[in-house]
């Protein structure tokens, strides 16, 4: 089992890819904990790819993460990409209600970096505003992408709704097994 869970920041990758690797026993992998170091820097790709690569050596994983110039060493080996395209308003709420929690809590993400609730709602590296420039261009990015011929080797599931997310996890993934 390889899959990689990509969608709009607050559709749910995370807690669906964390799920589906507990209740499977397969390693979880994240994207943004390789991309990012402390203090909020971003890795260049010469240090993010490998770690990518040695992320996903073995055969079983849940991938968790976008970053289309990963695409070359994600969807190499991967058997199934989930999109979670989930309406837009769920998305935004999501987003806002995260937001606004991780800056209250300042809970740690990755390498001690935390958000705050300035950043994300008083400047223009806000998450809210990033929803709501790339929600639309990531639907046709990736409905574009599951069209490719290169890619023909991987299947594709798109979950609309949380019905979907459910019956999908109970059912399409145990049939996987």
């Amino acid at each position: 089992m390889r899959i990689n869970v990509v969608g709009t920041s607050g559709s749910g990758k995370s807690a669906f890819a964390k799920s589906i690797a507990q209740k499977y026993r397969v390693p979880y992998v994240q994207l943004d904990e390789l991309h990012w170091k402390p203090n909020w820097e971003e890795s260049s790709d010469e240090e993010f790819f490998p770690k990518v690569e040695k992320a996903l050596l073995s055969d079983r994983w849940i991938l968790d993460g976008n970053y289309k110039r990963t695409i070359p060493i994600k969807w190499k080996r991967v058997q199934m990409v989930v999109y979670l395209d989930l309406p837009f308003h769920i998305v935004l709420y999501r987003v806002v209600k995260r937001s606004f929690l991780r800056g209250i809590t300042k809970e740690e993400l990755w390498h001690g970096n935390r958000e705050t609730v300035w950043k994300h709602f008083f400047t223009s590296d806000s998450m809210i505003l990033w929803t709501l420039r790339t929600f639309h261009k990531n639907r046709k990015k990736y409905t574009e992408l599951f069209a490719r011929e290169e890619y023909s080797h991987i299947k594709f599931v798109r979950l609309r709704n949380k019905r979907e997310v459910e019956s999908f996890i109970t059912t399409e993934l145990r049939s996987m097994l």
